[in-house]
């Protein structure tokens, strides 16, 4: 199968997860700041969960430029990783409704720790598919910020039950270590384009 009916059908659901956070915000109860204002972790819990979302969607597309095939395991891979994406919107709403409470927040830095562990399987999956000598492999390299996102989900979740707003600090810090694309990837990707034009100019000649 190749990789882009996979990120296509992927797409799809990243866009639907992102309209069923989008349906559940509320039109505040009354014309003034203050109403607004009263909603404020609801919008701000689905800021969130948006740059999460988003950011997913930008690695999971910038992942796929690297690769042209996929196997039965990556399927099964990427779908674990959508079954946890799947839950962002629940926990979400789950928190703000509960205004950042401990447990809500605690579930809402879990299901990011198994997303993020779900993306780590895919993409060792799409290595083990390519080999170790693949462009997909030279960009991860060590992943040591995928790594280290892990530790901070743990550490996050920890820190919840001391306080809630401990956790979603460094749930804010981890999405900002991700918030732009991995830039390993853009080196590649780069290579992969002069490379590509080396190639195309030593034909002409």
């Amino acid at each position: 199968m190749r990789a882009s009916r996979l990120e296509a059908f992927s797409d799809g659901v990243i866009a639907i997860l992102i309209t069923v956070m989008v349906l559940e915000l509320r039109v505040p109860q009354g014309a003034t700041w203050a109403a607004l204002g009263h909603d404020a972790p609801l919008l701000l819990a689905y800021l969130l969960s948006f740059v999460y979302l988003g950011i997913y969607w930008n690695n999971h597309h910038h992942m796929f430029r690297l690769v042209d095939r996929v196997s039965g395991g990556v399927l099964w891979a990427n779908l674990h990783l959508l079954f946890w994406l799947s839950l962002v919107p629940f926990v979400t709403s789950w928190m703000s409704e509960e205004r950042f409470a401990t447990v809500p927040t605690a579930a809402y830095g879990i299901v990011l720790l198994l997303a993020a562990v779900a993306f780590t399987i895919l993409e060792t999956g799409l290595v083990r598919v390519h080999g170790h000598a693949s462009r997909l492999a030279a960009a991860m390299g060590h992943d040591l910020k995928g790594k280290g996102s892990l530790v901070l989900y743990l550490a996050g979740i920890g820190l919840t039950f001391l306080d809630p707003r401990l956790g979603l600090a460094l749930y804010v810090v981890v999405a900002i270590l991700w918030v732009l694309p991995d830039r390993r990837v853009e080196r590649e990707l780069a290579r992969g384009r002069g490379e590509e034009v080396e190639a195309s100019e030593s034909n002409a000649t």
